[in-house]
């Protein structure tokens, strides 16, 4: 990780006095980050932010934008303005706030949340050549200058997979939801293992909000009918996947094969606490670079930030790089520490993220595997 450049750090000596605490989020008013007086008579770049910051995900848009501003604070930058837009947790709202952000001189957008959402802020940001640093996860919205920045079913796959084969484990299972992850967790499993000339994965994907107890039992006696497996990954997190597994030992699994869940079970105390996954494996951020970000969140705004809130703070201190340098080229192939690992923006519209594994033991998630470098061994 020390090879890697510090995405939040500014390229000018910082200042040793104490930094200015930032105020949390409240009723929200654009512009939110005023600029400093001693820099009013100087040209800024201006970057737009969409994010909901009224409507359902109001909470999530506002601890997304504290991490922005921290990404700022954290460069002591005078020269990049954010131009906050609020997309009311809305497509139409999203359309509205993309179009407002660019009207106003954003030359690059960061949002916003949802697929909608970028599907329809998307237009006007292609049509103006704004590059669209985008939340949503589904990477058919990558590329013509939108990235999708959100941890991607394929990125989740790939890591697993190179975890489990590299611990000997060939033939992998996945039982979940029949839902929109699921279905593309396991169409990147089936592409990845087909690329490294090993058994397709055996799957099981059940009605969401069906019996969890019952699909575990269930999928051992699949398991039993097709010789087994050596690695398992439950896609769904919570409830779910204590009551799958759980499932899972009352049909009689043996040998239980070695346990994976995927970064939905980040943060997940329920999980933790399953004495049956003691010892599982599953993706999520590297530890001290989410414990540094965390805390000086919580120094500065006086609360945790939500889980998404690093995805933020990466995407604000990407784009304010790009502002800085008086253009709306983006660090293309850079690798960078973010706030929950080691990133570098691809060519092909979608964010590099080195995944840490993380393991129980005691109740506790301890590190397991190191992040890697995107488009590093194990990425």
């Amino acid at each position: 990780m020390a090879v890697l450049a510090l995405i939040g750090c500014a390229p000018q000596v910082r200042q040793q006095a104490a930094r200015p605490r930032a105020p949390a989020a409240q009723a929200w008013q654009a512009p939110v980050m005023a600029p400093p007086a001693a820099a009013a008579a100087v040209a800024r770049q201006r970057v737009g932010l969409l994010l909901p910051l009224s409507g359902p995900n109001a909470a999530l848009g506002h601890s997304m934008l504290n991490a922005a501003q921290l990404a700022l604070f954290d460069q002591s930058d005078t020269m990049i303005e954010f131009l906050p837009r609020d997309t009311r947790s809305s497509a139409a709202g999203a359309l509205e706030a993309a179009r407002a952000a660019i009207g106003d001189g954003a030359g690059v957008l960061i949002g916003p949340l949802t697929l909608g959402e970028t599907a329809a802020a998307a237009g006007p940001a292609q049509a103006a050549s704004v590059p669209m640093l985008s939340f949503t996860s589904d990477e058919s919205q990558a590329g013509n200058g939108v990235w999708v920045l959100g941890v991607t079913p394929a990125q989740v796959a790939r890591r697993l997979a190179s975890v489990a084969v590299s611990g000997g484990q060939r033939r992998i299972g996945l039982l979940g939801a029949d839902d929109e992850f699921g279905r593309r967790l396991v169409a990147a499993l089936r592409s990845i293992l087909a690329e490294a000339g090993l058994p397709a994965p055996v799957v099981m994907l059940t009605r969401p909000g069906s019996d969890a107890g019952q699909n575990g039992r269930d999928f051992t006696a699949r398991l039993a009918a097709e010789g087994g497996v050596d690695a398992l990954i439950l896609s769904q997190a919570g409830t779910a996947a204590r009551q799958a597994v759980q499932g899972l030992v009352a049909a009689g699994l043996a040998p239980m094969p070695r346990l994976f869940g995927t970064h939905l079970w980040a943060g997940d105390g329920q999980i933790a606490q399953e004495s049956v996954l003691a010892g599982a494996g599953f993706t999520g951020p590297d530890p001290a670079a989410r414990n540094s970000f965390d805390n000086r969140f919580l120094e500065n705004f006086g609360e945790r930030p939500a889980r998404l809130a690093g995805t933020a703070y990466d995407a604000a201190a990407l784009a304010a790089r790009a502002a800085r340098e008086g253009g709306r080229a983006l660090p293309i192939g850079m690798a960078f520490q973010g706030a929950d690992g080691p990133i570098r923006l691809m060519a092909d519209g979608v964010l590099g993220r080195g995944l840490a594994i993380l393991e129980f033991q005691n109740g506790q998630a301890v590190l397991r595997d190191a992040a890697p470098i995107p488009g590093g061994p194990g990425s």
